[in-house]
């Protein structure tokens, strides 16, 4: 058994979260795997890091080529997050014959086939467990674990900043603003909070999880829909329960007869289904496979022991062959663009809308008589009580429509805003229907 040398590349909060979990677990890796992990290097730009976590003496280093070139060096975590320098930390590392353990799931989502092709050329691995859904295993589970099934459905909670956000909208009858504002005291949020309420976190994740579950590339950009919560009032969420449903920012992946569908947005799911139980900071995934049928994860989204977990999880499985003097395969050719991606406009679902008009006979004849004419039949139609506003008297009208395109249902919203008395479309949901995920599964 020989020492497996690490360099780790940013040691904020998940990389001194792993720096912890290796001295506290270093001789139960000896004594349960046989292997022995060093670090050998860490590299971070403010000193203080080094200092906070007490790396050796001659293992800091402000320089990451000091960590990509170190011959010692077998495996590199990068920690860093952005586009650059961490695409050039990957490229260096391969070109130097050493694995690689990221987090950074927004350059995976847009060059997982470039950096994959450069390992796969390097004979060496390129691993990513921690970039989606935190310290669950959800990476090795759709590589590994659910290999012997055709992935029909991958559909999650993969944000915890919005779930977290839902929920307190849900419980405490808050608005958005409201539970913004908190969940940036509490640390959930950025002082940006752009990439998390807008889906754009989420897309990057569900990008990587069709790849990996589809075998074939989808990269951010074939994300369909990305809408966040930002329009989810604290009145949607009161209506969602009264029709019994909850409201969770989903990301979605499902096989179709005619591409995959993949897409990130609010969705009313049915209170009794798995996913809508999920509360809090916490993600889960569900997956139906055609013969294991349905399956979900649960766990902490984000942290820095949960996501240093799954950044540990992968240095471990690289560094178990390396200790007995063989080597981890090299990572497998990128997928290609093996099916198509199917687009947002041939979405057949229910949808959940809320308008405000004016207070005026007829109003509610006009409103339908737009959805009809686009085709699109309406299940629902109530009229809530009004209200004197600057445009004088104001009702809200909330709908819920048959299964319909999204195209029919788009171009009816959009004839509703130029049309006498329609003054906002306030809110537009998706109402999932969540039993066509689980379609095509094997009979037991």
């Amino acid at each position: 058994m020989r020492t497996v040398n690490v360099g780790i590349i940013g040691l904020g909060t998940v990389g001194g979260g792993f720096v912890r979990l290796l001295a506290r677990h270093h001789d139960d890796y000896v004594t349960a795997y046989g292997v022995d992990l060093r670090l050998a290097r860490g590299c971070a730009r403010n000193p203080r890091h080094a200092e906070e976590l007490g790396l050796a003496p001659g293992v800091f280093t402000t320089d990451w080529h000091d960590v990509t070139g170190d011959p010692d060096v077998d495996i590199v975590v990068e920690l860093i997050g952005g586009d650059h320098p961490a695409i050039e930390i990957f490229r260096e590392a391969f070109s130097n014959g050493k694995h690689v353990v990221t987090a950074n799931k927004a350059m995976l989502s847009r060059h997982m086939g470039e950096l994959a092709g450069l390992a796969h050329a390097s004979g060496v691995q390129l691993r990513c467990e921690a970039a989606v859904a935190g310290g669950i295993p959800i990476v090795e589970t759709l590589e590994h674990a659910l290999v012997g099934n055709e992935i029909l459905t991958i559909a999650g909670i993969v944000n915890g900043t919005t779930n977290y956000m839902l929920t307190r909208m849900e419980r405490e009858g808050l608005s958005f603003d409201e539970v913004l504002a908190d969940a940036q005291r509490l640390g959930y949020a950025e002082a940006d909070p752009t990439a998390d309420v807008d889906g754009l976190d989420a897309a990057a994740k569900a990008a990587i999880l069709a790849t990996i579950g589809f075998s074939t590339r989808v990269t951010m950009d074939d994300v369909s829909v990305v809408e966040g919560i930002r329009h989810v009032d604290a009145q949607d969420v009161r209506n969602a329960s009264a029709f019994g449903y909850r409201i969770k920012l989903l990301a979605v992946a499902r096989r179709t007869p005619d591409g995959l569908d993949v897409r990130v947005h609010p969705a009313m799911i049915s209170k009794d289904h798995q996913l809508a139980r999920v509360d809090g900071v916490y993600n889960a995934v569900y997956v139906v496979g055609d013969a294991v049928g349905e399956t979900m994860y649960f766990g902490a989204g984000a942290g820095a022991f949960p996501t240093a977990s799954a950044v540990m999880g992968d240095v471990i499985a690289l560094a178990t062959p390396i200790a007995f003097g063989g080597a981890p395969l090299p990572e497998a050719e990128p997928f290609p663009r093996a099916q198509p991606i199917r687009t947002a406009d041939s979405l057949h679902e229910r949808y959940y809308v809320r308008m405000t008009v004016s207070d005026a006979a007829g109003i509610l004849a006009r409103v339908a008589g737009v959805f009809g004419e686009h085709g699109v039949s309406l299940a629902q139609l109530n009229q809530t009580a009004g209200e004197t506003g600057e445009a004088g008297e104001t009702v809200q009208i909330v709908l819920v429509t048959h299964r319909s395109l999204e195209r029919d249902v788009r171009d009816a919203l959009d004839q509703l805003r130029a049309t006498d008395g329609v003054l906002a479309i306030e809110s537009v949901i998706r109402v999932e229907d969540t039993d066509a995920w689980r379609r095509e599964a094997m009979d037991a």
